[in-house]
């Protein structure tokens, strides 16, 4: 069973992954504005992402006899001034996000609950790979500045390889 300190940091944690959900499907709609389709369905896989990473908590908390208890969902942002600085507050996104991971870590090894540091690593590795692939993405829209050219061919990009990811799942 889940102490009431692990379980009440699990809620909030779902929370953060339920609100990471909402910024991306905000910054999907801000690139379908955009008509930057392969953007828009990659933030709108990462939307998907991030609500199964929500679910994954809630199971746990579940399965290891605790209570779920959900919490009101911050507005995200909406507006950006461009695809680089979309994908900048995405990354400071994804690091404040690692920040809380981390902090659920630290948590677990406080209460000594060996079966949520275990569980918490899954989200450890997937931190590192999140903030490996915004900051590759990030790196590239540097190197773009205003050539719109090769914003839509990384538009194209993007859409492969989601269209690829998508089936293979």
């Amino acid at each position: 069973m889940l102490n009431k300190k692990i379980q009440d940091a699990l809620n909030k944690q779902i929370n953060y992954e339920l609100y990471s959900a909402y910024l991306y499907l905000s910054m999907s709609a801000y690139f379908e504005d955009l008509n930057l389709a392969g953007f828009a369905n990659w933030m709108r896989d990462h939307f998907q992402e991030e609500t199964m990473h929500a679910m994954k908590i809630f199971d746990y908390i579940n399965q290891r006899g605790g209570h779920v208890e959900l919490s009101e969902i911050a507005k995200p942002d909406h507006t950006w001034k461009s695809a680089q600085d979309v994908f900048t507050n995405t990354l400071k996104h994804e690091q404040f996000i690692t920040s809380l991971i981390n902090g659920l870590v630290n948590l677990a090894r406080e209460e000594k609950d060996h079966a949520t540091e275990s569980f918490l690593q899954w989200y450890v590795n997937e931190q590192v790979e999140e903030e490996a692939t915004v900051n590759d993405i990030l790196q590239q829209l540097k190197l773009i500045k205003d050539n719109t050219g090769a914003l839509l061919m990384l538009d194209k990009e993007l859409k492969t390889t989601i269209n690829a990811q998508t089936t293979t799942q």
